[in-house]
């Protein structure tokens, strides 16, 4: 047995112990036998109108998945950058996405005029969740949000909620909620949306009357660039710079975290200098952002618009993937 399966082994055998209403008189486990379980489904009855024996069903039909508490306890974003770029800064996602912008051109267009949430970023956004609708996700969505809900005490709060409106999404757009398949932590379709991120931004893109975004290409750009509209994507404006810091008086800027803070001019006063210093405003808010290279620190100014990437994964090493990768798309499709 690999290390891997043991260790999956010992957390499904720690999930029993240390939850005995688990396990059945036949053996078989059972979420329905579980108090907190039971409670979800009668706030599910009472406050929004579901059917007892349907949720019954449904959590009957499903099991725990340790392997799923093993997924999300390891993220990659644990990895420093040097390795977590390897991951999506590479030929088959530049390539990918060249081809994916020159299928959907007009569909492309027309987003980015919609919303001015320019093409390479809803391009690239889809490259690293999916590889372009080529990786959706294996996860039976249903049994990974019940089994972090109810076995992932860190976060069990969160995916409750996300639980209770993937219901109400599968309700509303007429789904089985066992059909739906995605990630270990219950994102769906091509832009990888969590259930209240579906609800509240997905878009029927081309007026056909569903919001598909497991199948349909113009759903997924559309929604895509919904999100960053909603979450106030600046048109025309600059996403990120590299910087370079003379002096320790930097520290506190970076310990400050990746929403915009200190003005670029307050940043120029303590020592750091922007390579892109004539295109951005002295006056814009940015946060100073720290990468971890093998040859040392890398140092980025971490504009509105690199803020607003994060609003879709909240890790700089994730915006700053996003905006890379579409840098690498927009310069290879100017070439050709």
């Amino acid at each position: 047995m690999n290390k891997l399966l043991f260790r999956n082994f010992l957390l499904a055998l720690s999930l029993v112990v240390s939850n005995p209403a688990l396990t059945d008189d036949t053996g078989t486990q059972d979420f329905l036998q579980r108090k907190d379980v039971q409670s979800f489904v009668h706030d599910m009855v009472t406050k929004h109108e579901f059917s007892k024996d349907e949720l019954q069903q449904w959590f009957r039909a499903i099991r725990p998945r340790p392997d799923i508490i093993e997924a999300i306890s390891n993220p990659a974003e644990g990895k420093p950058w040097h390795e977590y770029r390897k991951i999506f800064i590479r030929e088959k996602r530049i390539a990918g996405g060249v081809e994916f912008w020159k299928a959907h051109r007009d569909l492309l267009q027309q987003a980015e005029q919609k919303t001015g949430v320019p093409a390479r970023i809803i391009v690239a956004i889809l490259g690293v969740e999916t590889l372009y609708n080529t990786y959706k996700g294996r996860h039976d969505v249903f049994e990974s949000l019940v089994t972090l809900s109810f076995d992932y005490p860190k976060r069990s709060r969160f995916f409750r909620r996300e639980l209770q409106q993937f219901l109400l999404l599968a309700r509303e757009e007429k789904v089985d909620p066992l059909s739906l398949k995605g990630s270990y932590a219950g994102a769906m379709g091509g832009p990888q949306f969590i259930s209240s991120s579906f609800r509240r931004y997905a878009v029927d893109f081309d007026n056909d009357g569903k919001r598909d975004i497991w199948n349909n290409p113009a759903d997924m750009i559309g929604s895509v660039a919904n999100y960053f509209k909603v979450h106030g994507w600046q048109q025309g404006q600059p996403i990120t710079a590299m910087a370079s810091v003379n002096s320790s008086d930097h520290l506190p800027a970076v310990d400050k975290g990746i929403k915009p803070y200190y003005s670029i001019r307050q940043l120029a006063a303590i020592g750091v200098h922007s390579y892109a210093a004539d295109d951005i405003n002295p006056d814009a808010k940015s946060a100073l952002i720290k990468l971890d290279q093998l040859e040392g620190p890398e140092y980025w100014l971490g504009l509105k618009n690199f803020y607003v990437i994060t609003r879709y994964n909240h890790s700089q090493l994730y915006a700053m993937a996003v905006y890379q990768l579409s840098e690498e798309i927009a310069a290879r499709m100017k070439v050709q």
